[in-house]
C-alpha cells in the first residue's frame, strides 16, 4: 500500500512519527500506533512520537507483528515511509524472542537461541557472567534457576530480550471464584484483560482509572484459584482492594490478610503495602520475607509504575510466579520502564482511554488549564530565588486560591476534589473552602470516615494532598481542580484525572482543571504533565483566571 496523500501522519528517518492534530483520521491514527509508539510531545497542532526498542517490544508480546506495525506506518503516512526505518522496526521487533527462556526435562531451565550467533555474543558479555552454566549444544545452555530474573534484566539491557517460555510453579491452591450477582459480571475488555494476562503467563495490564482494575485482578485470582500476594500503594488502597475482593468474589473475611505498618496477617490471600515491604532496619529489609512466607501461585503489583527498587530485587528472584502488573500508565519518572517489561513481563493488554469512554464505562472528561499571573512584587522573588525554589513559589502563588473558590462555587452541588502537593497552600485552601483537608499526617480511619462521608454526598468538597493519587475510589467525584504537582509526573497526572472518571449516576460529564502560574517553570511542568492527556486523546482548553 502506497502513501496517502492526504494521511495524518509523517513518517521519519530518525524514529519520530509527525501527527497533525486536526486531521479527520487524527484520532483513528492515534490509536493504531498507540500500541507500539510512545507520545514525546504534545503541543496545539502536531504531536510528536518515537518509536523505541522497549515500544516495539511490548507490541511483539502483545501479539502485534512487524507486518502490522509497517502496514499502519504505510497506511496513515503522507509521504513515502523511508525503507531504512521500517528495515530498522523489522529488525528491532525481530529480536524479541530470538532468546527463549525453557525448561528442559533433562537440564531444567535453559536459554535456548534461534540464533547461534546471538547465544555467543550474550554469553561472551559480562552483563551475563555468573548466570549461565554448561553448554548443552550449541544453541542451548543451562541458566542457574535463581537468575532467571536477573538474566532477563541483562538479556534487555543487550538488546536481546528473552521470551520467557519456562512456566510457572502453580503455588499452593486455594478456590477463589467471581460471585455474580446484581447484573455484575466482568465487563468484555475486563476479561479479555485477563485472558491476555494468563495467554502470555506474566505481564502488565494498562486500563484507565476508573475502570476496575482491582476486578482483573479479582479475575485473575479467580482463574488462578492459588494463594495471592497483593502489593498495593498504601493500607487505604490495601481497605478497598480487601472490601472489593469481599463484595466481587467468594472470599471470605478470614481469607484475606492485610500485611501493613498496622498489622502482620499472612492469610491465603494477603494484601501488603510497598511501604512496609521497603522498611528497613540495620541494613536489611525484613519484610521481604513475604514473598516467602507462602507458596504464592499468583502475586500482583498494584500500580505497577510505581514499584520501589527493593521490591524490584525481590521480584528478580521470583520468576516462576505468575505476577500481574496493574497501572494506568506505563511511564516511570524514574526510567526503569525496562525493569518493569524484565522483571514483571511485557505489555499484555491495553485499552485507550477514549475506547473505554466511548463505551460508556468511564466518564467523559473535559480539560481546562487556567492559567494566572504572579502580581509584580511576587514575580520579583521568583526571578530571585534559587532555582529549586521557584517551582514552589508558583505553585503556591496566593492568587490561586481565589480561582479555586470561584471554580468551586462555579461548580456549587458537584462533588468537587481540590489537589495539590504543598501541605501549607491545602490547608489555606481547606480553611477558605470551609472544607476538610487529607494529607499524609491524616490517620487511617480519619481518611476513611472522610472518604465515606463524601461518597455519601455529606461532604460537597474535599481538598487532597498526593496520598489521594493512587488507588482511592470516589466514583461521585466529578470536578477536580489541580492547585501544584509533583513537578512534571505524567503519572501523577494520569491518577488526578482518574479520580473523576467513574461513571456518574446522572450520566454527566467530569471536569478536570490545572490552576497554572504562566511564565514559570509551573508552566514548564504543566506542559509536560499535559503530554499524558494528549496521549490519551483528551483536549484541554486554556482560558485566562480574570475570564472565569
Amino acid at each position: 500500500m502506497g502513501p496517502v496523500p492526504d494521511g495524518p501522519l509523517i513518517v521519519q528517518s530518525d524514529s519520530t512519527l509527525l501527527l497533525e492534530v486536526a486531521h479527520p483520521q487524527a484520532d483513528e491514527c492515534r490509536r493504531a500506533v498507540a500500541p507500539f509508539a510512545e507520545l514525546e510531545r504534545a503541543p496545539e497542532h502536531v504531536h510528536t512520537y518515537r518509536l523505541t526498542p522497549l515500544g516495539l517490544w511490548n507490541a511483539r508480546a502483545a501479539g502485534h507483528d512487524a507486518e502490522g506495525v509497517v502496514d499502519r506506518l504505510l497506511r496513515y503516512s503522507r509521504y513515502p515511509v523511508p525503507h531504512a526505518l521500517l528495515v530498522q522496526v523489522a529488525e528491532t521487533m525481530a529480536r524479541y524472542g530470538r532468546l527463549k527462556l525453557l525448561d528442559d526435562p533433562a537440564h531444567g531451565l535453559v536459554l535456548q537461541a534461534l540464533d547461534a550467533a546471538v547465544l555467543a555474543e550474550v554469553t561472551r558479555s559480562k552483563r551475563t557472567a555468573g548466570m549461565l552454566g554448561e553448554r548443552v549444544d550449541a544453541a542451548t545452555v543451562v541458566v542457574h534457576p535463581s537468575q532467571r530474573g536477573h538474566l532477563k534484566q541483562a538479556l534487555v539491557k543487550l538488546g536481546w530480550p528473552a521470551e520467557d517460555l519456562a512456566g510457572y510453579v502453580d503455588g499452593e491452591a486455594h478456590p477463589i471464584a467471581l460471585r455474580h450477582g446484581d447484573g455484575w459480571a466482568l465487563r468484555p475488555y475486563q476479561e479479555h484483560a485477563v485472558e491476555s494476562f494468563f495467554h502470555g503467563g506474566s505481564g502488565v495490564v494498562v486500563l484507565p482509572c476508573g475502570a476496575g482494575k482491582t476486578l482483573v485482578g479479582a479475575g485473575a485470582m479467580a482463574r488462578s484459584s492459588t494463594t495471592t500476594l497483593i502489593l498495593v500503594t498504601n493500607t487505604v488502597a490495601a481497605r478497598q482492594w480487601r472490601d472489593e475482593l469481599l463484595a466481587r468474589t467468594s472470599l471470605t473475611a478470614d481469607e484475606i490478610g492485610e500485611y501493613s505498618g498496622q498489622r502482620k496477617q499472612i492469610r491465603p490471600v494477603t494484601i501488603a503495602t510497598y511501604q512496609v515491604l521497603t522498611v528497613k532496619r540495620q541494613g536489611v529489609y525484613p519484610h521481604l520475607e513475604l514473598f516467602d512466607a507462602k507458596d504464592w501461585g499468583l502475586i500482583i503489583y498494584d500500580e505497577v509504575h510505581l514499584l520501589p527498587a527493593p521490591v524490584f530485587r525481590m521480584t528478580a528472584d521470583l520468576q516462576a510466579r505468575r505476577r500481574l502488573g496493574l497501572t494506568a500508565t506505563l511511564v516511570r519518572e524514574d526510567g526503569h520502564e525496562d525493569e518493569v517489561f524484565s522483571l514483571i513481563g511485557p505489555k499484555r493488554y491495553d485499552a485507550p482511554w477514549k475506547d473505554i469512554e466511548a463505551q460508556g464505562y468511564i466518564a467523559p472528561a473535559t480539560c481546562v488549564e487556567v492559567r494566572l499571573s504572579l502580581p509584580e512584587p511576587d514575580r520579583m522573588a521568583y526571578a530571585t530565588a534559587e532555582p529549586d525554589d521557584r517551582y514552589r513559589l508558583a505553585a503556591t502563588a496566593a492568587a490561586k486560591t481565589g480561582v479555586v473558590e470561584r471554580l468551586v462555587a462555579a461548580h456549587t452541588g458537584s462533588p468537587t476534589l481540590v489537589i495539590g502537593q504543598y501541605l501549607d497552600q491545602l490547608h489555606t485552601l481547606a480553611e477558605h473552602l470551609d472544607a476538610p483537608v487529607i494529607t499524609g499526617a491524616t490517620p487511617v480511619p480519619e481518611r476513611q470516615r472522610l472518604y465515606a462521608a463524601f461518597r455519601a454526598g455529606d461532604v460537597p468538597v474535599l481538598v487532597v494532598s498526593k496520598v489521594a493519587n493512587f488507588s482511592v475510589d470516589l466514583p461521585e467525584a466529578s470536578v477536580a481542580i489541580q492547585v501544584s504537582g509533583t513537578f512534571g509526573s505524567r503519572q501523577e497526572e494520569a491518577q488526578r484525572l482518574g479520580r473523576i472518571l467513574r461513571p456518574k449516576a446522572d450520566g454527566g460529564t467530569a471536569t478536570f482543571y490545572t490552576l497554572v502560574t504562566r511564565d514559570t517553570v509551573d508552566a514548564d511542568y504543566a506542559a509536560h504533565r499535559q503530554r499524558f492527556l494528549a496521549e490519551q486523546g483528551y483536549a484541554y482548553t486554556i482560558t485566562d483566571a480574570e475570564d472565569l
